[in-house]
């Protein structure tokens, strides 16, 4: 009887820590202490960066991508095909498309160059699972307007914990728009195919200098 007490201790100790230590955390804090981390490091890494702007791929994956809901935001992408696809194809993909995510990041961030940002403050979270975070990069010209990264975060249902799931550099959807782009080549093509087009997608240079397209 004691060691079956002790069991249902333990048992409810941890659910409260595991439970404390998601459902705590505020969107707002986070999206501060990892625009702090990744900026720093930029600004810390400039001469790095600037003759191997590759190098944001790592920072991107050591300092925000522990904030995204990768499988979430890649579950969003498959939409049906998630639920065809097999355990196998899933794991593929799923790898694939967190390569890409840090392509996508690291390319949309290569618009900071040293400017002073602002991340949006804190709001009240009653009753809301998806909120937008908006991050301002200052520009050096103030006849020039900031530019914008909002971060799109949700709060997981089962654990209350918060995470990003989608980027909107200048009001262009990463989501929404790979959603659209890549429907065709799921209906006619398959997982498969999808996981192989992320695969050479998430191998491209960062370019500083080329367009944002979402």
């Amino acid at each position: 009887m004691l060691t079956r007490l002790k069991q249902s201790l333990f048992l409810i100790l941890a659910l409260m820590i595991s439970t404390a230590a998601f459902a705590e955390n505020d969107p707002y804090k986070d999206m501060q202490v990892a625009a702090d981390k990744i900026f720093s490091t930029m600004k810390a890494q400039s001469a790095t960066l600037k003759s191997n702007p590759n190098k944001l791929k790592d920072i991107v994956r050591a300092d925000l991508l522990p904030y995204v809901q990768v499988k979430y935001a890649g579950a969003l992408i498959l939409g049906n095909a998630y639920k065809t696809a097999t355990d196998t194809q899933r794991t593929a993909y799923f790898k694939a498309f967190e390569n890409y995510l840090v392509q996508a990041f690291a390319q949309a961030l290569s618009m900071y160059n040293g400017q002073s940002y602002q991340v949006e403050t804190s709001k009240d979270l009653t009753g809301k699972s998806l909120i937008s975070i908006r991050v301002l990069l200052n520009q050096p010209d103030k006849n020039q307007q900031p530019l914008r990264i909002d971060f799109q975060w949700r709060k997981n249902t089962v654990t209350g914990e918060w995470k990003a799931y989608d980027l909107i550099a200048e009001g262009v959807s990463m989501i929404t728009t790979k959603q659209n782009e890549w429907s065709t080549i799921l209906r006619q093509d398959g997982i498969d195919a999808l996981t192989k087009q992320l695969n050479d997608l998430s191998n491209r240079n960062i370019d500083p200098n080329a367009k944002q397209k979402g």
